[in-house]
């Protein structure tokens, strides 16, 4: 007796196969990383299955201060789009947020307002 390998029921187990290999489709990081003599920041951003998870590694303040943008501002400075939220996560933690994907961070040392170039927004100090 012959077994013959059906093609629908491999795409019906694809899916599955992928989840044991521990893949994932839509994952996108985001890795910031500075290392200076005035500051030191290590930050990454993991958007994975609709789910968000910030992780502050390394601040010279103790603090990863996050400023999200709409996708849709895609980094420039003229951007109206307001910012979708702004948070804090202490050195050594992360946050996990859900629902939360199509986003651009800014993050930074210290809790000053960004603008979507990610650069200090007009009239706020350094």
């Amino acid at each position: 007796m012959t077994t013959r390998f059906s093609l629908p029921r491999f795409f019906v187990l694809l899916p599955f196969l992928v989840m044991l290999s521990g893949c994932s489709a839509g994952t996108t990081t985001f890795t910031s990383e500075v290392d200076s003599d005035v500051e030191t920041l290590s930050s990454r951003v993991r958007v994975q299955d609709g789910a968000s998870r910030f992780e502050c590694r390394a601040s010279s303040s103790g603090q990863c201060h996050y400023t999200l943008y709409p996708s849709a501002c895609n980094g420039k400075a003229d951007c109206e789009l307001a910012p979708l939220q702004r948070f804090a996560v202490a050195r050594g933690e992360s946050r996990q947020i859900a629902g939360l994907v199509d986003f651009r961070p800014c993050v930074s040392t210290r809790d000053a307002r960004v603008g979507a170039d990610c650069q200090p927004a007009a009239g706020v100090a350094r």
